[in-house]
């Protein structure tokens, strides 16, 4: 006889199952309607020209449909953000969890994830208004919306998210590692080298790729201070104009399907295989590290 626990369980399972299902519906909607709209552009231009075209024109005649500046400029904000944000988030990450007192954790963790929640705009507008201007007058350069500006802010918006993650994979390496390794005669800053990172890899690796993952694809910070040129950067301090800038830019001026409509979908695409390749590379690394700590231990 089936009891109420029995019951509970099957109906919370069917509970989660459907709303996974949902989820899965939705995202695949999503992907189908992208496909729908993108995939027409490649009828007037050929996909090699699209990706590694250098010229990105849409409203001349003949019009000009590359994105390699597009791409390039994506792949470079996202790259020297990663620089900054990176061992700026995980050093963050061991200090609070390894190294400062409960409750300086308690008071630091919390403004750390509050930068999350900042909106993206007001990111953009502190870059645009305060940050440009600084850049502009220390290094001499013509305008300060550039590739440097957008990275910095970038950076700024992935620290929260890199920094959350990798401290909880860091809190959650057994005290008795820690106790053992300095029982051994190690000092902290060897235990912190030598065993809790080696230990917690596949947590901060996976809180790195998100933290890039979430780079590459936000929109209204490289929007306001990228420079919007769609030219191939030469220096960190040209202006430019990844994906995501160009699609919120000139989406409502492109003309309901037209070719421009569609280049802009056809670029949403790529953004959207650049941001599932990283998310793959995420979880195909969470896994390999967390079989060889598990080997290790």
């Amino acid at each position: 006889m089936i009891d109420k626990r029995q019951i509970t369980e099957r109906s919370m399972q069917s509970l989660f199952f459907i709303i996974a299902s949902i989820s899965i519906a939705v995202l695949g909607m999503i992907m189908v309607f992208l496909f729908m709209e993108g995939l027409p552009i490649f009828e007037m231009v050929s996909v090699p020209d699209f990706l590694f075209g250098k010229f990105w024109y849409p409203t001349s005649e003949p019009p000009d449909f590359g994105i390699l500046a597009l791409i390039i400029a994506s792949l470079a904000v996202t790259g020297v953000s990663a620089l900054i944000s990176i061992p700026l988030g995980v050093m963050t990450a061991i200090y609070l969890s390894e190294v400062a007192s409960f409750r300086v954790g308690e008071i630091v963790k919390p403004i750390v994830e509050l930068l999350a929640a900042l909106p993206s705009v007001v990111i953009g507008f502190f870059g645009m208004v305060l940050v440009a201007p600084f850049l502009q007058s220390v290094f001499d350069i013509p305008t300060g919306l550039n590739l440097f500006n957008a990275s910095l802010m970038l950076a700024f918006m992935s620290i929260p998210t890199i920094c959350s993650i990798s401290e909880d994979a860091i809190h959650s390496v057994p005290t008795a590692l820690r106790e053992a390794s300095l029982a051994l005669g190690a000092t902290q800053l060897e235990t912190i080298v030598k065993v809790v990172i080696p230990a917690s890899i596949s947590g901060i690796s996976t809180a790195v790729i998100l933290g890039m993952s979430r780079a590459i694809g936000e929109t209204m910070v490289v929007l306001m201070v990228a420079g919007g040129a769609a030219l191939i950067p030469i220096s960190i301090f040209d202006p430019v104009r990844p994906m995501p800038a160009s699609i919120a830019a000139e989406m409502a001026e492109a003309p309901f399907r037209g070719e421009h409509y569609y280049a802009l979908f056809a670029t949403g695409i790529v953004l959207f295989l650049f941001t599932l390749l990283f998310n793959l590379v995420a979880d195909y690394i969470a896994h390999k590290y967390r079989q060889v700590g598990e080997a290790t231990l």
